[in-house]
């Protein structure tokens, strides 16, 4: 008699660099491979193979992929791991140059990989080859139609968890609302990998939401390259402002928060929205970029100090305490002494809570790489510097304002499991709803006795840099 013998699950560790965008990727994919029999483990070691989410948006963050790729090629010699993948946006963005230049990868899978990911893993285990996909100019993929989706909608299946797996139990999680950009920023390759901007359908947002509340997440973080375009594919660019109540009153959720706006797109009743409804973090992260308008022409952006202005005193009109975030570059192409003065003026009056400073470097395949009138790498940096030094004292201004205001804070960490420099006391490390996960600072707590995942009402008492100090307050019973 003939005995069979099962082989054992295919374990994969899936390792995520780049945005919360590129989260939602890896656990869509996580998703898939589970479904399909894969099992998940956190540790590269412990795998049979070790797939790296790669980001391609700036120099250092490719630098950080390659690196990322380099380490798990590395176990293959000391540990478990059979194969290293990569996927992911620097994947997709290049391909054979990338498997051509990186041959401890064992494969470059781009997008299209993503639908048979679990067939693709399980030959590239087996040590078949497989070769890596020609990069494409995405921006040609025009999105679907509102004609095309009226057609389409009785046939496209509802979204189903399945589809997803939360690959960390924090009480935040990203939500995607839209891929692609259809903008066409001089400097932002983004869109041609990316691909044209596609809303994804209100009622699968919102499923979406359901069940992430259902795994746990109290906050909801609405991710896209461009969420002030939501709907319009749609043939309704108003569908955000009507949406955002609906998931904030998903049972389980306790803060919404919108990402990536872009401020010329940003209209009052979008402003009203996020600003003034109940569960929705007064948070908006606007991406100036710059104010000069002349630099703004260059970049194909649109804007100057005047409606930048006009546009926080809307904000700050509905909600005086709402967060403002946003980021800049410095030394692009052309760039005067004036229009770096226009700036400074600029984050000096705006009072924001948070920027991001970026010296401008050329990316391939954009615009801004051919413009001729570029600033020297070491004009660049002392630009980079001088800004940073700037926001970095206006930071911390703006965060001695909030001494005395009263906050809502979603506990994330524990002292015991805190990896934040110590402040005496203060016993949990959680976010406020002006600070955005990762990029805006945090709230240290003092006291104890605080479960992950609560909504504590705080009242401010010192700052840290952007970082917040606050103890709690205690509701008073009649």
């Amino acid at each position: 008699m003939t005995s069979t013998t099962t082989p054992a699950p295919i374990a994969v560790a899936l390792q995520t660099l780049g945005c919360a965008r590129n989260e939602v990727d890896s656990e869509e994919l996580a998703g898939r491979l589970a479904a399909d029999g894969f099992v998940l483990v956190d540790d590269p070691a412990e795998a049979d193979t070790v797939v790296v989410n790669t980001c391609g948006f700036v120099e250092a963050a490719k630098k950080d992929s390659v690196d990322a790729l380099l380490e798990a090629a590395d176990l293959k010699e000391t540990g478990r791991p059979q194969s290293v993948v990569a996927v992911g946006c620097m994947a997709e963005r290049y391909g054979k140059d990338l498997a051509e230049s990186l041959p401890e990868a064992d494969a470059v899978l781009g997008f299209d990989d993503y639908p048979d990911i679990a067939a693709r893993l399980r030959s590239i285990v087996a040590g078949e080859a497989h070769h890596p996909h020609t990069p494409s100019d995405r921006r040609r993929l025009l999105p679907i139609s509102p004609v095309d989706r009226a057609e389409a909608r009785e046939e496209t299946p509802d979204w189903v968890p399945a589809a997803r797996r939360r690959l960390h139990d924090g009480p935040m999680s990203p939500l995607k609302l839209a891929s692609g950009c259809d903008r066409r920023c001089t400097f932002c390759a983004i869109p041609a990998f990316r691909g044209s901007f596609v809303s994804r359908r209100p009622s699968d947002v919102l499923a979406e939401a359901q069940w992430l509340a259902a795994q746990g997440a109290r906050e909801l973080f609405l991710v896209s390259e461009n969420s002030t375009s939501y709907g319009k594919d749609l043939g309704d660019l108003r569908l955000l402002e009507t949406m955002l109540p609906e998931l904030a009153a998903v049972e389980g959720v306790d803060r919404v928060r919108v990402s990536y706006l872009q401020p010329a797109e940003t209209r009052p009743g979008l402003v009203e929205a996020i600003a003034a409804t109940p569960g929705v973090a007064p948070y908006f992260d606007l991406s100036f970029q710059h104010a000069s308008n002349a630099v703004l022409r260059r970049m194909r952006r649109f804007g100057d100090p005047e409606s930048f202005l006009g546009l926080l005193e809307q904000v700050r009109r509905h909600n005086p305490l709402a967060g403002v975030r946003s980021n800049v570059i410095v030394g692009f192409p052309g760039e005067t002494e004036e229009d770096l003065q226009t700036l400074c003026d600029f984050l000096v009056a705006a009072r924001l809570d948070v920027t991001g400073v970026f010296g401008y470097s050329d990316e391939d395949g954009t615009e801004a790489a051919g413009f001729t009138d570029k600033l020297d790498d070491a004009e660049v940096l002392a630009r980079v510097r001088h800004v940073t030094d700037l926001v970095e004292e206006l930071t911390a201004q703006r965060a001695e304002e909030r001494i005395g205001e009263h906050v809502e804070v979603l506990v994330e960490q524990l002292h015991e499991d805190a990896e934040e420099p110590d402040h005496g006391d203060h016993l949990a490390v959680g976010r406020a709803a002006h600070q955005g996960p990762e990029v805006d600072g945090v709230t240290y707590l003092a006291g104890g006795g605080y479960r992950r995942g609560e909504l504590v009402r705080a009242v401010v008492t010192g700052t840290d840099g952007a970082d917040l100090l606050a103890r709690p307050v205690r509701e008073e019973t009649p």
